[in-house]
């Protein structure tokens, strides 16, 4: 089977419709870039490299689905910017999918069974891992999942002091076995996580896999600092690495 874009979807805030997928190859390349910034009609065909009157037609269908909108220029009148007006929930890999020995039964009983592993990690292995095999990417909802953890945890976790907020963080991971995690306090916070439950046993997909951690620390840092903080992982399992390295990075107020 030919390889293509993922098909992308997006929840829709209209009740009637719920959830778009999309598969057009140009409307993917267009959510794409509007994932990442609002842009103008000149730029978005600028941009795919298709006739103004196939951007047109593509950018109708995907406002009437209601997965972007509009906003017209604040200088200009005669021109518009089209934003996303739905969430990203991810997207599925269209091509034939391949079993992988992390979703077989040997490998899930000498890696999770027999190691005495608590069935809940044996759970998300096993989810994650099937999800990898069928090309089904939920990410932004892991990340998602992460941030509503975080926010629920921090009041147990809190304290003034940053370094014993921080060591409230590190009990609270190794008494849930979610891994060894260390920190490094400057500009940048580095967080390092060894063990980690979200990823360890994962194949090796040279990307980043720990959305939910990276969700968690999201927004625990959020809360602890009352300013919006960016979290990136630099650092995987699964990018053949032997620890998740995560950096908390405050962001302009203007982000949040």
């Amino acid at each position: 089977m030919k390889e293509g874009k993922p098909i992308q979807i997006f929840s829709n805030f209209n009740e009637n419709i719920g959830v778009n997928v999309i598969k057009s190859p140009v409307k993917l390349t267009i959510l794409e870039m509007l994932r990442d910034s609002d842009m103008e009609f000149d730029e978005i065909v600028s941009n795919t490299g298709k006739s103004k009157s196939t951007v047109s037609v593509h950018l109708k269908s995907l406002r009437e689905s209601g997965i972007i909108s509009y906003r017209v220029h604040p200088v200009d009148n005669r021109k518009k910017i089209f934003y996303l007006n739905s969430k990203y929930l991810g997207s599925v890999n269209s091509t034939e999918p391949k079993e992988i020995k992390e979703t077989q039964a040997d490998y899930l009983i000498e890696n999770l069974v027999d190691d005495d592993a608590e069935f809940s990690t044996l759970l998300f292995h096993t989810l994650k891992s099937m999800l990898i095999q069928e090309g089904i990417n939920i990410d932004p909802i892991l990340q998602s999942t992460g941030n509503s953890i975080g926010k629920s945890i921090f009041g147990k976790l809190y304290d003034d002091d940053l370094d014993i907020f921080i060591q409230n963080i590190t009990r609270f991971w190794e008494t849930k076995g979610l891994g060894r995690i260390t920190f490094e306090l400057g500009q940048i916070i580095k967080i390092t996580t060894f063990d980690c439950f979200e990823c360890e046993l994962l194949p090796k997909t040279g990307k980043p896999a720990c959305f939910l951690d990276t969700g968690i620390f999201e927004a625990l840092f959020t809360e602890y600092f009352k300013l919006p903080v960016s979290v990136i992982e630099t650092q995987c399992y699964t990018m053949g690495d032997e620890k998740c390295v995560f950096e908390v990075e405050p962001l302009p107020i203007k982000n949040y």
